[in-house]
């Protein structure tokens, strides 16, 4: 619309007119008005919507078909765009009367805003603290504190057991029975994320090769492609290439130290073919950081400690829902120097953190000793694993219990017991963790969000190297 004008958007349903002014170079207002706008299109798929700033819409949607689920999911794509719809898994619970339905992005799929969160309750938009918390507390253990989801959500109650009318603009809502509506949101949403299992976003490939594509390109060869000799090498910065032996033993291979060849694996060890499952088969370990695995289009490339962190930590989680967390007696016990606030701390855990894996003891003023830890870390570091939960019990709320911050306590615990960087695997090692990974939810994100492995397909590799 021309600078000065006002525009008219109304809830057809329930909201009563609300005007927007469009300022002369105000492209914050108008950032507003498309906000209202999709908002309201998610609300109600069966009606068209068109938003213009000057002769040019800026967004057009047309009126969805099909029954309702349909058309919700037809304008779910049409806002948030084609990699959302990629990148989100579905949801459709019931409980007492409470219906939630809607997409969620992998937690690999993230932005540094909420801005592309929207909540719908009972065909009204809202931007209601409790769906916010409730999305964060759902995340909580699969994302950073300063990156955020993208998710639509539909929630269908009762309307005597929903308030509609708690703000003037008709943006939050309150429910009778919070408790049920925020427990059916976060248990969704962490059911919805567990049935993805080691999925990442296809963006993760896209992100890699833009990075790949914008490295420096290397210097051009000679007309004809073949590598200059001589002293013409020498003009190019490259050393002159020794005589080829075409009868070396391939044993010559073994001169890589920072790669474990494939050559090496017992074919007794290797499983058959094994590309066709989902992570591939493990060729290679780069730089004992990074497992190389092949699968049937493409490869597929693992961080071993982000991934392995992450298959301890669901570990630790089972096994306290089960009530079986193994324990391991250090030969020696371990003194670990405290502040005398952080071991008064620990201490008045110290029952939780047995139901854990950990036994800890005072040990004199400000120090406590260490008899037993999980069995799942193996040879970890106690020293570090201590301080950083005393550090977590610091920072966090000292009201709820262990068992209520499980997922960031058996974080703090995996990140000392998982396989470091820097060790070497060897084949059967790598295929293992590869195929826990994926049996194991949520296996295909550290803690903090970031992918354990990156795919890349084998047209993307080609479309690298120009042949296609």
């Amino acid at each position: 619309q021309p600078a000065g004008t006002e525009v008219e958007v109304r809830d057809l349903f329930y909201a009563t007119p609300a005007r927007l002014k469009f300022l002369k170079g105000g492209r914050t207002e108008f950032g507003h008005a498309l906000d209202v706008v999709r908002r309201l299109s998610l609300a109600h798929p069966e009606i068209g919507f068109t938003l213009a700033e000057g002769p040019r819409p800026a967004l057009r949607l047309a009126p969805a078909a099909g029954d309702l689920f349909s058309a919700r999911s037809g304008r779910i794509g049409a806002v948030m765009g084609r990699e959302f719809a990629e990148n989100a898994v579905a949801i459709a619970v019931e409980r007492e009367g409470v219906a939630l339905s809607g997409l969620v992005s992998l937690p690999t799929y993230n932005r540094a805003s909420g801005a592309a969160q929207f909540f719908v309750v009972n065909g009204r938009p809202v931007r209601d603290k409790l769906f916010i918390g409730a999305v964060r507390g759902a995340y909580a253990d699969l994302l950073a504190r300063d990156r955020h989801p993208s998710v639509v959500l539909y929630l269908e109650i009762r309307s005597e057991d929903v308030d509609v009318n708690v703000h003037p603009a008709k943006t939050e809502v309150r429910f009778r029975d919070a408790g049920l509506v925020r427990g059916l949101i976060v248990s969704a949403i962490k059911h919805a994320l567990a049935g993805a299992g080691h999925r990442a976003a296809t963006t993760v490939a896209g992100t890699a090769l833009g990075a790949l594509r914008a490295a420096a390109p290397a210097p051009a060869l000679p007309i004809g492609g073949a590598f200059p000799s001589g002293a013409r090498a020498q003009s190019f910065g490259l050393a002159e290439p020794p005589a080829r032996d075409y009868q070396a033993p391939l044993a010559a291979f073994d001169g890589f130290a920072d790669v474990a060849p494939a050559a090496r694996v017992d074919p007794a060890t290797e499983v058959d073919d094994g590309t066709a499952y989902p992570l591939g088969v493990a060729r290679g370990q780069v730089h004992r950081t990074y497992i190389v695995a092949e699968t049937e289009d493409g490869l597929v490339i693992v961080d071993q400690h982000a991934a392995h962190e992450r298959l301890v930590e669901e570990r630790l989680k089972r096994g306290l829902a089960e009530g079986r967390v193994a324990r391991q007696i250090l030969l020696l016990p371990e003194v670990v120097e405290l502040g005398e606030a952080e071991a008064q701390r620990l201490l008045a855990r110290s029952a939780e953190f047995a139901e854990l894996g950990l036994v800890i003891e005072a040990f004199g003023l400000g120090a406590l000793l260490v008899r037993e830890t999980p069995a799942l870390l193996g040879e970890c570091d106690v020293r570090g694993l201590v301080r950083d939960l005393a550090d977590e019990l610091a920072e966090t709320d000292q009201a709820l219990a262990l068992k209520e911050r499980l997922d960031h306590v058996a974080a703090t615990m995996a990140c000392h017991g998982s396989v470091r960087a820097g060790r070497r695997l060897d084949a059967a090692e790598m295929n293992a963790l590869l195929r826990e990974m994926e049996a194991t939810p949520f296996s295909g994100q550290c803690a903090h969000g970031r992918p354990t492995y990156v795919e890349l397909k084998l047209a993307d590799i080609e479309r690298l190297f120009g042949r296609k």
